[in-house]
């Protein structure tokens, strides 16, 4: 810890966690299939998992679309439209306060996302978040993508941390999980596309981070376990 409750470092997911990039590829591709005619189901959008599935995306629509379909002409289309949400898209609510807290307690903070770096410090740099984070440890540098925990393995390895050591903050069930596996605390900030119900795994389950400041959700974690320590219970956050 580097103060009181503060671990050595806070570690990140990035999208639908860091910025709502969760809603503007949905609302891409629903835009999309509307231009054939068609209504995308919510239901059936998400992997369980932080593989890129553009390409199962497009085979889908196609699909559904049949000999008409352009795949160039759906490419261009959508990306066009997915970087005008962009244009106007800023880190979620809560999520500068927390920065700026940790920074000023003095903890490291990272990211960990299974999309590229490319991606990541494209958007974080367009925010003017870039400078915010020592560590970036993204999809196209391991092997396997949430919920394998290889993403969070590099982000701790970079910062010279064992899990205990840091703190993970997901807003999906499958990034939970690639956390716990790396050994360590999480905390759950659900994305609008899932429900709270599947984030049991989580250590702490928050709305938002304007719910409570960092600080407080840090105070809601178990104590950081040793080897051999038994797991303590899910907690509630201090308000």
């Amino acid at each position: 810890m580097v103060n009181g409750s503060w671990p050595a470092a806070v570690v990140f997911d990035f999208d639908g966690l860091l910025m709502d990039t969760e809603s503007t590829s949905f609302e891409s591709w629903r835009h999309e299939w509307e231009q054939w005619g068609l209504a995308l189901d919510p239901a059936t959008f998400f992997a369980e998992h932080g593989g890129d599935i553009t390409e199962q995306r497009y085979a889908e629509l196609a699909a559904a679309v049949g000999l008409a379909f352009d795949k160039d002409l759906s490419h261009s289309r959508r990306i066009a439209y997915r970087d005008g949400l962009h244009a106007g898209l800023d880190l979620l609510p809560g999520m500068r306060d927390w920065l700026r807290e940790a920074g000023q307690a003095g903890t490291r903070l990272a990211i960990a996302s299974s999309s590229p770096r490319r991606w990541v410090t494209g958007h974080l740099g367009r925010v003017g978040a870039r400078p915010e984070f020592e560590v970036l440890a993204c999809g196209d540098e391991v092997a396997a993508a949430k919920p394998a925990p290889d993403v969070y393995l590099l982000a701790l390895d970079r910062l010279g941390l064992a899990g205990a050591e840091a703190v993970a903050v997901e807003d999906s069930a499958h990034g939970v999980a690639a956390a716990k596996t790396a050994g360590m605390r999480c905390i759950a900030i659900p994305n609008r596309f899932s429900p709270a119900s599947r984030f049991a795994a989580a250590d702490l389950v928050l709305d938002s981070a304007g719910q409570v400041s960092l600080s407080q959700a840090l105070q809601g974690l178990p104590a950081a376990r040793t080897e051999g320590q038994p797991p303590a219970g899910r907690q509630t956050p201090s308000r």
